[in-house]
């Protein structure tokens, strides 16, 4: 299934949303089962007042990584950067936190409610390298689309 083909999906879960980690999982679990290169998609919430993020709905092998401190890994640095982090091979990364043997490569793009980052989606994947800026803009629109139920 394209992106394209994914984007009313995404939209119509959105738009019959009862319960916002409901959606939120519904939506893991649609990335994860749609796109062969998504082997864990979870969303990191900023958690209260704290400088770290939460894990929030996913899917995928379960992490022992539930809480991040800003700053640390992939997820935390996208906190602090509010910008999107593509990782073509995480071996070559010195501040990612390894959630599983099996991942080669990581995305994470933030997620914004009236200009402020209050989390993200990441993603991971056992390819190297398989993201593209077909996937960053796929993700934004996603995050995109979540900002409406926060």
């Amino acid at each position: 299934m394209t992106f394209d083909d994914l984007k009313p999906k995404i939209t119509a879960l959105i738009a019959d949303s009862s319960s916002k980690d409901r959606t939120l999982q519904l939506i893991c679990n649609l990335l994860k089962a749609e796109i062969p290169h998504y082997d864990w998609v979870g969303f990191y919430f900023k958690n209260g007042n704290k400088n770290e993020l939460k894990l929030g709905p996913y899917s995928g092998t379960p992490t022992d990584h539930t809480i991040i401190p800003f700053g640390k890994g992939i997820c935390g640095q996208v906190a602090v950067s509010n910008q999107n982090f593509v990782v073509p091979d995480v071996k070559a990364q010195d501040n990612y936190i390894a959630c599983s043997i099996s991942v080669k490569s990581e995305i994470v793009v933030p997620l914004f409610v009236n200009g402020k980052n209050i989390g993200q989606i990441d993603i991971d994947s056992n390819t190297t390298d398989p993201f593209t800026d077909a996937d960053e803009r796929f993700l934004e629109f996603v995050c995109q689309m979540v900002a409406t139920l926060m």
